[in-house]
């Protein structure tokens, strides 16, 4: 019984604790659930203010782009509505141009009119004068044909006839003065064409005719050459009176100057110092002195053994010195003493022939370019300072006017002169007397033979006869027959505008064409 109660008991308060346990929980549960009602209460309202805040500010917003917009549509109404006024007064401004030209063309167009009117009546009235003054004319012209008792064909005819001599008087003097004023404009363009020669070729022949080339050891003498701050080379210059170029030349000094004696003293005395080694001033004048001393001799001998051999006797010491001096002067590539020998010469076997004074004539033929000694010293044509020279160390007149008169710059008065003239030109004009350098030879035959190449359809080229002709082969397949004239045409006008020679250079060019077989 008692265990049944206990039982009974146990689940009594099982019960009961259940009953308070779902009690508890359902206390719970409702406190949470009046808490998530409450939170959802707070998010629903902050939700409905913060959708009024947004909502609040989009107005604003949209208010703010309406008002924008209306601004800017305000703008540029405003802006059109100008702009079409502007064009509006244009147009008006245009339209009563137009009606302002149109009146000014109608008041034209009416003067016009009247002008028309005034023009045609003028017309008719100057048709009527026309026949009158026809009518006048016919009746002077009877009055003037019984006058003159010539017809209208006759006094035409006479009338041309002194017209045609007076136009042919006028031809003749405007030809006179064509000839003259061309005469005039030749002469000028003739020393224009001269004094650019004289300019193009001026460089050449310095670079040839006034420097000697002196061959050192060795790199290293240029520096003593040059001496303790230029010390030597000053030394050389100053006895020598000759300028010294020491370059990039290998192994070669370089001697500058115009006179060639001077030049040859510089040679020999630096040739000299180079074979001694002791190179300083006081030797470098020692040396000069001493080869001044023997180029002196040795042009001394020169003018005598030149007189020896052509038998001419008596001349003054100066003149053979002057004489020796030619020794070291070239002309157009000739020794102007040995020209000088060759001119005496001429001259006695000329004046033998002619049965004239020999020595006189070998005379003048050997100091005929005496001026050429010191003409570079001197202002003037070495014909006129050669008589001055002559006259001065008492030739004879005779002697004198040869000298003077040998380049025609006066007139020849007697026969040594003439003789004088003839010997040197035969002198000057001998083949071979006055020949171009070889480089510069060889360097025209290359450029001849390079222009040639350088035209399509050249096979070969080749300068012969001394540059005198060039020989061109053509290609068959690539020159025709019809095009070879034009060729050589176009070769000759390039030649012709690119290169420098003497007399002219004849173009041949070759078309062949070959077939090649083989019998078996």
């Amino acid at each position: 019984m008692s265990y049944i109660f206990m039982t009974f008991a146990f689940f009594v308060t099982l019960l009961a604790g259940g009953v308070a346990g779902y009690f508890a929980r359902y206390l719970w549960m409702e406190k949470k659930r009046r808490e998530f009602e409450s939170d959802a209460k707070n998010l629903l309202a902050d939700a409905k203010k913060e959708a009024e805040t947004i909502k609040k500010e989009a107005i604003l917003q949209a208010k703010d782009n309406v008002l924008q917009m209306k601004l800017e549509f305000e703008r540029e109404s405003k802006d059109s509505r100008k702009e079409f006024q502007n064009l509006e007064k244009r147009i008006l401004q245009k339209e009563e141009n137009l009606d302002r030209k149109s009146e000014s063309l109608d008041r034209k167009e009416s003067a016009l009119s009247k002008r028309e009117k005034q023009m045609a009546q003028q017309e008719r009235d100057f048709l009527g004068r026309e026949k009158e003054l026809d009518a006048i004319l016919k009746e002077e012209r009877a009055k003037l044909e019984n006058i003159s008792g010539m017809s209208a064909q006759e006094a035409k005819e006479m009338l041309l006839e002194s017209m045609q001599n007076e136009a042919r008087h006028d031809a003749a003097l405007l030809i006179k003065k064509i000839e003259t004023e061309a005469r005039e404009i030749g002469d000028r363009k003739a020393k224009d064409i001269i004094s650019l020669a004289v300019q193009r070729y001026s460089g050449d022949y310095v670079a040839e005719k006034t420097v000697s080339v002196v061959n050192l050891p060795n790199e290293e003498m240029k520096g003593r050459i040059i001496g303790r701050e230029g010390r030597n080379i000053r030394a050389i210059e100053a006895s020598t009176g000759v300028d010294l170029i020491i370059d990039d030349t290998p192994e070669a000094v370089i001697l500058s100057g115009f006179n060639p004696v001077r030049r040859e003293v510089a040679r020999i005395s630096l040739e000299r110092l180079i074979s001694d080694g002791r190179i300083h001033p006081a030797r470098i004048e020692e040396i000069v002195e001493k080869v001044t001393a023997e180029i002196d001799t040795s042009i001394r001998e020169a003018g005598e053994q030149a007189a020896f051999d052509v038998g001419v006797h008596g001349i003054n010491p100066e003149l053979i010195k002057l004489i020796g001096k030619l020794k070291f002067r070239t002309s157009y590539a000739q020794n102007v003493l040995q020209h000088s020998r060759e001119v005496a010469f001429l001259c006695g076997i000329m004046a033998a022939e002619l049965g004239l004074n020999e020595k006189q004539a070998r005379r003048a033929g050997l100091l005929h370019d005496i001026g050429k000694a010191v003409d570079h010293e001197m202002e003037g044509p070495h014909a006129a300072i050669g008589a001055d020279l002559a006259r001065r160390y008492g030739e004879s007149q005779a002697i004198v006017h040869a000298i003077a008169a040998h380049h025609e710059d006066i007139p020849a008065e007697d026969v040594v002169a003439t003789l004088v003239q003839a010997a040197d030109a035969l002198s000057g004009a001998r083949p071979g007397a006055r020949k171009e350098l070889l480089e510069t030879y060889v360097r025209r035959l290359e450029d001849l033979e390079k222009i040639a190449g350088s035209f399509n359809g050249i096979s070969k080229a080749y300068a012969i006869q001394a540059g005198r002709e060039i020989r061109i082969t053509v290609e068959s397949g690539l020159v025709a027959d019809a095009d070879v004239v034009l060729l050589s045409r176009d070769i000759a006008k390039k030649i012709e505008s690119e290169l420098t020679y003497p007399g002219q250079i004849k173009v041949t060019v070759i078309r062949e064409t070959r077939a090649v077989d083989y019998a078996k």
